[in-house]
């Protein structure tokens, strides 16, 4: 791949003093996120438990978080290219780690929807931030792809770090606690990476466009909002409203980027036929991902009834594979191809997927735990790889923008996963038939029915919570299968989009 976007790195520049240490500190801001995204899936049942939020308030309570910070990624990437990438991650860490308080006292479920979309505001200065520094840090491309390896198995080390420190809080302190764990590591995270982050912004990046912020945001939850509300409900005049709006806003926001001297997100990015093609394999596969991995901790909990600390240990192959691949992603990609080594992956969580399908109350847990190992592995391998086609598709002045980019993808791709997938599992559970008596509680969610069970007989709550567990089983194997429909396609797409994609060998080629 060729192009004359970026300039010739000097010696100096590739091994610059200190970028392994910077490095560590980056990702502590991912284990920070990733820890985040994974506790919340196995306090659901507690949260569920002690908030009594409806369905649609529980699905609000999961993807609220990916709806504000996919809204918000692009221009928080962009502002963190304008005002100094340090700073902006720096802000954000700080307000993360304020605001995961109000995720932890929260009352109502309406609290914790607010709270939950704070975050998602902090959430945004993260991700784009790290990767825009490695970027930055990292001019040999070897290197960089070591370290982009060991930033993508850090997020996959916090998905297990996760619920199994989560389990361990959950069962012996309130559900509140999992969140407040974020604080420890965002005290280290600011405290040394005041002293080892080199600061690092574009040169002369005119203004950052309060339109275009608007516009961006507004699309985005907009379009969000109304596949949710589709998803979840059927058609109504309200999400159609709103898709619109979405939609008008994001075509607005693209005619606007395209019209201004210096844009909030330079759309001849997308020309690069790499760069799109690692974009869109992102959001597909967390797309098929993200509705399942929700639903799997509950799963675990109250259908298959594991402590939470055992359900997080049960969720460990996924994160050790993951880790695995992501470290030597990058070598197998040089080895082999992009594109092999991506659509290879993509093909795996598919087959992986596929193979949940089978699922029933009583599944053993060598099916389980191979096919999370497998979907680890295959993750590992495409979200590293894609993450370094992405960084390496543009100069380093834009890696906020492409990093944004990127993470949008990934946030967009779960907010839409969650909706969609996880509206299948809501859908098929709410249509169980249970005895007489049975509250309109226990068809709003699993967690809903095992609390309305300590309400009703003993038969009758045995009957019922037979019934809902088979029913939310049928769905999360239908969701599963959709998945797995959705990774396939994405894995055939990758095969021709990335074709002739490589990585670069050395500081002097350019990408």
């Amino acid at each position: 791949m060729t192009s004359t976007l970026q300039p010739t790195m000097t010696t100096e520049a590739v091994k610059r003093p200190g970028r392994w240490l910077a490095l560590g500190v980056l990702v502590l801001a991912v284990l920070l996120v990733a820890v985040d995204a994974t506790v919340l899936g196995l306090a659901t049942p507690y949260i569920s438990e002690d908030l009594q939020p409806s369905g649609t308030q529980l699905l609000w309570i999961g993807d609220v978080y990916s709806f504000v910070i996919a809204g918000l990624l692009v221009s928080m990437g962009s502002l963190g290219d304008r005002i100094g990438r340090k700073r902006i991650l720096l802000i954000g860490a700080t307000a993360f780690g304020a605001i995961s308080v109000f995720n932890a006292y929260a009352t109502t479920p309406e609290m914790m929807i607010v709270a939950r979309a704070l975050l998602g505001v902090a959430g945004a200065t993260l991700m784009p931030a790290t990767l825009a520094l490695i970027r930055n840090l990292f001019h040999d491309p070897r290197e960089r792809s070591l370290a982009v390896g060991i930033w993508g198995a850090t997020a996959s080390a916090g998905t297990a770090v996760g619920p199994i420190v989560g389990g361990f809080l959950l069962e012996h302190f309130w559900w509140g606690s999992v969140f407040l764990i974020n604080l420890p590591v965002m005290v280290v995270l600011v405290l040394v990476g005041i002293k080892l982050l080199p600061e690092s912004r574009t040169e002369n990046p005119g203004p950052w466009d309060l339109v275009s912020v608007v516009l961006s945001l507004v699309g985005m939850i907009g379009v969000v909002y109304a596949i949710k509300k589709v998803a979840t409900h059927g058609f109504a005049w309200s999400a159609l409203a709103a898709g619109l709006l979405g939609a008008a806003a994001l075509y607005g926001f693209v005619r606007r980027q395209l019209r201004l001297p210096t844009p909030l997100l330079d759309m001849r990015l997308f020309r690069h036929r790499g760069f799109s093609g690692a974009v869109l394999a992102d959001l597909l596969t967390i797309l098929g991902l993200s509705g399942l991995v929700f639903f799997l901790s509950q799963y675990l909990q109250l259908v298959q009834g594991r402590r939470p600390f055992e359900a997080g240990l049960a969720e460990l192959p996924a994160a050790i594979g993951a880790v695995v691949a992501g470290l030597i992603a990058g070598r197998a990609a040089r080895r082999f191809s992009v594109r092999a080594v991506v659509s290879g992956g993509l093909a795996a969580i598919g087959l992986a997927l596929a193979a949940l399908t089978v699922l029933d109350q009583s599944t053993g847990y060598p099916l389980l735990g191979t096919a999370l190992l497998v979907v680890g592995v295959g993750a590992g391998f495409s979200f590293t790889v894609t993450a370094d086609v992405i960084l390496s598709s543009v100069p380093k002045e834009q890696a906020g923008s492409a990093s944004a980019v990127s993470e949008t993808a990934y946030e967009l791709g779960a907010a839409l996963g969650i909706a969609a997938l996880g509206s299948i599992v809501t859908g098929v559970y709410r249509d169980f038939t249970g005895p007489a008596g049975t509250p309109a509680a226990a068809h709003e969610s699993l967690g809903g029915a095992v609390e309305a069970a300590t309400q009703m007989s003993a038969h009758n709550a045995a009957t019922m919570l037979d019934a809902a567990r088979t029913s939310f089983v049928d769905g999360l194997a239908l969701a599963a299968g959709v998945g797995a429909t959705v990774l396939l396609a994405a894995a055939v797409a990758a095969w021709f989009l990335l074709r002739g994609q490589k990585l670069e060998d050395s500081a002097s080629e350019h990408a």
